[in-house]
């Protein structure tokens, strides 16, 4: 038999892309005020791997990474996903978005992005939110699965990523109670 335990505390990792970079830093400053003082920051990645947001958002586009300082449960991924959402609606331009915003964690194992769509490998958390598994940790590296979005497996992410858990390995034994 398994017994329940409690989900280890995770690492807040929230994803920007944006046509225009000069909205990060309002932006930033936002998060900050919702989830706290921001630890690492990704250095600006161009987001070219579809075609997908060109009619709503233009083009080029360009992805950047924050995390958080204080960590999370994982049980807060639905709240935090409807919070990114009011965030992204109030900086609507003409009723198309300016930009994008993808929260999830990671843990040693693990990452996660939320999402408000259902498909076939993502599972409910509530409150009309899914949690997508989107990469797995193995063997000294993230291996992307057939649903992982190219962007999120692409070489500069993964690097990222994996500073992310360098700092989630210190992180967790400072605090293990978010």
């Amino acid at each position: 038999m398994s017994l329940p335990q409690a989900p280890k505390p995770a690492k807040l990792v929230i994803g920007l892309f944006m046509r225009n970079k000069a909205l990060f830093e309002p932006l930033s400053a936002e998060l900050s005020a919702d989830f706290g003082r921001v630890d690492l920051v990704s250095s600006w990645m161009p987001f070219d791997y579809t075609s997908y947001y060109e009619s709503e958002m233009g083009r080029p586009l360009y992805r950047r990474m924050l995390t958080y300082s204080r960590l999370i449960h994982q049980d807060d991924l639905a709240d935090i996903k409807l919070a990114t959402n009011r965030l992204e609606q109030s900086y609507l331009q003409d009723g198309r978005r300016s930009v994008n915003i993808d929260p999830g964690y990671l843990l040693y194992e693990r990452f996660v992005l939320a999402s408000g769509k259902n498909f076939c490998h993502r599972i409910s958390i509530g409150k009309g939110i899914y949690a997508d598994l989107t990469l797995i940790y193995q063997q000294g590296g993230y291996e992307k699965l057939p649903w992982t979005y190219p962007d999120y497996a692409d070489e500069p992410m993964q690097a990222f990523l994996t500073q992310v858990r360098n700092k989630y390995a210190v992180d967790i034994k400072i605090n293990t109670d978010p």
